[in-house]
């Protein structure tokens, strides 16, 4: 009985570390991201970055998992605390519903804001600057200076930054979820 239900977890557990995939690409073997949590090796059990670029994956995977992160505060922010005080364009704290409730000129201002943003990861890239947050990478924006000097702790940063953008995906895929389906989610709270 006990070995049926660990057989089909240690089949996962393969997949994980990599061993699921027929043609693992070498590739991912240098890059951040081999975890403890992955049996060490970067987590690709469809074998993806044999379809497409390495690099472009992982930026793809950043920059979502960025917005995931924003997108999970902007959900759980109105939960907590509620809506501002004198702020009277959105009066709901249902994330679904202040999208819809939102004025067209902050829809507007919020397009503008992405496409600055684009625009300067755009200029920084050709002059060799980065937003990856790799361990030889000069980010492009550091206002505050935090980004570590050291080898090292860049590579710690980026290890906490990917482990967190993971999360957050995860995080707010189940929020969405959880909305659209009443009790998809276990242990998330009816109407979060």
């Amino acid at each position: 009985m006990h070995r049926r239900c660990l057989a089909p977890g240690s089949r996962s557990a393969n997949n994980f570390a990599g061993a699921g995939v027929k043609d693992y690409n070498p590739e991912l073997d240098g890059m951040t991201g081999a975890f403890i949590e992955t049996g060490g090796r970067v987590w690709d059990p469809w074998g993806m970055s044999n379809w497409v670029p390495v690099d472009y994956a992982r930026e793809a995977e950043l920059a979502n998992g960025r917005s995931a992160m924003l997108a999970t505060v902007g959900w759980v922010w109105p939960k907590w605390f509620g809506v501002f005080p004198g702020f009277t364009d959105v009066t709901t704290t249902d994330p679904v519903d202040a999208a819809l409730q939102a004025d067209t000129q902050w829809w507007a201002q919020f397009i503008i804001l992405c496409g600055v943003i684009e625009a300067n990861k755009y200029w920084a890239a050709q002059k060799g600057q980065s937003y990856m947050g790799g361990v030889n990478d000069t980010p492009f924006y550091d206002p505050f200076g935090i980004y570590p000097k050291t080898e090292e702790g860049r590579a710690k940063m980026a290890e906490r930054e990917l482990k967190n953008a993971r999360l957050a995906m995860i995080g707010i895929a189940s929020f969405v979820a959880g909305h659209f389906i009443p009790g998809s989610v276990p242990c998330l709270p009816p109407g979060f």
